[in-house]
């Protein structure tokens, strides 16, 4: 991979072809004042984790794999269930509890654009399990972020 999150400058990259080669769980890729893109590998069988984002509406694109995505307004109400696959897009509102689950029989690479930033700028998280465990996750001071509750998972 060559991408290097560079903060709020301008940036251009192959977006596509550094999803496609992204190995681990969570790659950050650019975060600005205001949205930040990350890059993900999910594996056969693995999930991006049910959680809510009380402040943060997502984008997520599927450019490898197929999967299911399920949403709704509580973590025992998911009442929006889709199967999706590559060229697909997951359009997450602010506050839904959601999840992607890897259904397909090879690893899942996608990207999702949160807004406001949701990451520690450049943070790599090689496994879901490494993701999970890291209390030293934040967005940037110089992100602009709501006065907002925390996330929540399931």
């Amino acid at each position: 991979m060559s991408i290097e999150d560079v903060g709020p400058a301008p940036q251009a990259f192959d977006l596509e072809g550094e999803t496609l080669e992204n190995p681990n769980y969570r790659t950050v890729a650019w975060s600005g004042k205001y949205l930040q893109v990350t890059l993900m590998s999910i594996p056969v069988g693995g999930e991006i984790g049910l959680e809510q984002h009380p402040d943060t509406d997502q984008f997520i694109r599927l450019d490898r794999g197929r999967g299911r995505a399920q949403m709704g307004p509580g973590k025992d109400e998911l009442t929006f269930d889709q199967e999706v696959g590559d060229g697909w897009c997951v359009i997450v509102p602010a506050g839904s509890w959601h999840n992607v689950t890897n259904t397909g029989d090879e690893p899942m690479q996608l990207y999702t654009v949160y807004a406001p930033q949701h990451h520690t700028p450049g943070k790599v998280h090689e496994t879901k399990q490494v993701a999970d465990a890291d209390r030293d996750d934040d967005p940037a001071a110089w992100s602009v972020q709501p006065a907002a509750a925390p996330d929540q998972h399931a």
